[in-house]
């Protein structure tokens, strides 16, 4: 039982050493390192559009990720990191911008179209099925018709 709670002592010691040490970065700069990694991977590349800034390789991405490193280590919340760019590109630097006047439509828009489609599907459909039974229903009400007719002919004979 010493042997196991020994080794376990030294495997958890040899990863604190290993997590702490990371290229000699201090606990503030490893933290700054993954504020900075996440909040890049949040933000859209102008040139690219459809990528972060952590994965462009535009020159832009890279001025960008270079400013946005300067802030943070000026001392900026994620938050006013993210407002100073917001002002100066705009809300599409966001991949997941606020929902407000100007972007009422970039949030709800898919789902409208989604609505007037299913909306012209059910009235398409509906048309439809009108155009097909009208026809069937009255040449059954004719051979019910002409039945009877026959029927009754056939009794009275």
């Amino acid at each position: 039982m010493k042997k196991v709670t020994a080794l376990l002592s030294i495997i958890l010691f040899s990863y604190t050493l290993a997590v702490g040490s990371q290229d000699g970065l201090t606990p503030s700069q490893i933290e700054l390192e993954h504020r900075f990694r996440s909040l890049i991977a949040e933000l859209r590349c102008l040139v690219c559009q459809n990528q972060s800034l952590a994965d462009s390789h535009a020159e832009l991405a890279e001025d960008m990720r270079r400013e946005v490193h300067q802030l943070m280590e000026r001392g900026l919340s994620d938050e006013e990191t993210v407002q100073f760019l917001v002002d100066r590109y705009g809300d599409f630097v966001r991949y997941r911008p606020p929902v407000k006047p100007t972007t009422v439509l970039l949030w709800f828009g898919p789902f409208i179209l989604l609505a007037i489609g299913v909306v012209v599907l059910l009235v398409s459909v509906r048309r439809h099925k009108a155009s097909v039974v009208a026809p069937k229903q009255e040449s059954a009400e004719r051979e019910v018709r002409e039945l009877l007719k026959k029927f009754d002919s056939d009794q009275s004979s």
